[in-house]
């Protein structure tokens, strides 16, 4: 049975090809963009299996608008893509107030806007699959990355809350974590070339050299596959909560967790102290 996907930031990268990969196989598509003329392309090759609709999902009013215009044209919603987002890159000292809730307004409450008005049809339906596109920048933190992480380490709590309400009213919920694909030009991303980037303070100028140094080291993954792995995750009757796209930065995260095990075992005695739990410190 084929499936009607509503998905964010259909424009261009991954969105685009998680876009054409599901119209290739023959499901309907309600496909956001800022601008939908650059959907122009796929409405002329898959006519009324591709609606277009102009969201900004900065604007709550507008997404809840397009979901609906989406539920009346196909009748149903059964995967839900939030992929709409972007990089800000910046030391923290560098932030301005306006470029951190800019990149909470886009990647953190318009993923939530989304999730709302999705969630009373999927309800109603008793099925749906929402899939939020997080990254390895969810799992684990960077220099230069700090308004970037804050949003998708959210994104990552707000998901695993959902999963966990939902999980009884027959939704699921999936958080896909891609390390660095080739999007542009078939180049890995250079988030210090390709990111907004805040105003440079002097004091981290070493710092940004030596990042530019090994920018793009990691293997850059296949747009292409990864949509097609996404078809396979929304085939699956019982998907993942969390899954890692591509496999460079595994290793990284898969360290970084074990990291974390190891400095909490060894600060017990300091924990058990802070709960006042002398005995259980061996003292």
């Amino acid at each position: 049975m084929s499936k009607v996907w509503f998905v964010t930031g259909s424009s261009r990268g991954l969105g685009r090809c998680f876009v054409e990969a599901a119209l290739s196989r023959g499901d309907r598509v309600a496909a956001t963009a800022r601008d939908t003329a650059s959907l122009d392309d796929l409405v002329a090759g898959h006519g009324d299996a591709v609606l277009p609709l102009a969201v900004d999902v900065t604007d709550r009013a507008a997404v809840a608008e397009g979901v609906e215009r989406a539920v009346a044209h196909f009748g149903r919603l059964d995967v839900v893509v939030n992929n709409a987002g972007y990089a800000q890159i910046g030391a923290i000292e560098e932030l301005t107030e306006r470029e951190v809730r800019d990149q909470l307004e886009t990647n953190v409450f318009g993923a939530l806007w989304v999730v709302q008005a999705v969630l009373p049809h999927l309800r109603a339906q008793g099925s749906g699959h929402i899939v939020q596109l997080s990254s390895a920048a969810g799992l684990i933190a960077m220099p230069l990355g700090g308004a970037y992480h804050i949003s998708k380490w959210a994104v990552e709590a707000m998901n695993e809350s959902l999963a966990a309400e939902v999980a009884d009213l027959g939704v699921k919920v999936t958080v896909v974590e891609p390390g660095g694909f080739a999007t542009r030009n078939g180049k890995n991303p250079d988030p210090l070339a390709n990111g907004h980037l805040s105003t440079a303070h002097p004091a981290y100028a070493g710092l940004r050299e030596r990042l530019a140094a090994v920018a793009g080291e990691q293997p850059a993954g296949d747009p292409v596959a990864a949509a097609r792995a996404l078809l396979k995750l929304v085939d699956a009757e019982n998907p993942p909560l969390r899954v890692l796209f591509g496999q460079g930065f595994y290793p990284m995260v898969k360290q970084a967790y074990a990291d974390r095990l190891r400095t909490w075992e060894a600060w017990q005695d300091l924990s058990a102290e802070a709960h006042g739990d002398l005995a259980r410190a061996g003292r």
